[in-house]
């Protein structure tokens, strides 16, 4: 039984760390499954020149916008690295502040019918405080994926 195309997204939220190429590959499945577009995440945090440590050289400052830059870049890597050529391609989003509350916002205003993060913690009963802040702010189910990386069979 195959259902019309729905137009409301499934999105990934995929962090600075690499550990999400299982949640970016679950939610790309997802999305297929359903029929709908894929929207991947990225929140960032702007550093201010006056909030930087005392030690660290002038000259390694960056800037809003370096940062912003490093994120997409950053992003589009890790999609690229999970997804290979696989199509269709997802909308890639870099968005400023904190992880929960920008995929919430995301997940909100794009009507998301699912959200698929990663669970980044080695204790199997606790989930991260991003996890936790989407799972009870989230206005569609909520999957985590828990990271591969690193362990073995």
């Amino acid at each position: 039984m195959t259902s019309a195309p729905s137009h409301r997204p499934v999105v990934v939220g995929v962090s600075e760390t690499g550990s999400a190429r299982a949640a970016i590959m679950m939610a790309a499945t997802e999305a297929q499954y359903r029929q709908a577009p894929l929207i991947a995440v990225m929140a960032y945090h702007a550093d201010s020149t006056l909030g930087a440590p005392a030690a660290r050289p002038v000259a390694t400052l960056r800037t809003a916008g370096d940062q912003r830059t490093a994120a997409e870049t950053l992003l589009s890597d890790e999609v690229s690295a999970a997804l290979g050529d696989r199509s269709p391609k997802p909308e890639l989003r870099v968005v400023q502040g904190l992880a929960g509350r920008k995929l919430v916002e995301t997940a909100h205003s794009a009507g998301a019918q699912l959200i698929v993060l990663t669970k980044r913690t080695r204790t199997p009963a606790l989930l991260g405080t991003v996890s936790q802040y989407v799972l009870r702010n989230a206005p569609c189910p909520v999957l985590v994926v828990p990271d591969t990386r690193g362990r073995h069979s």
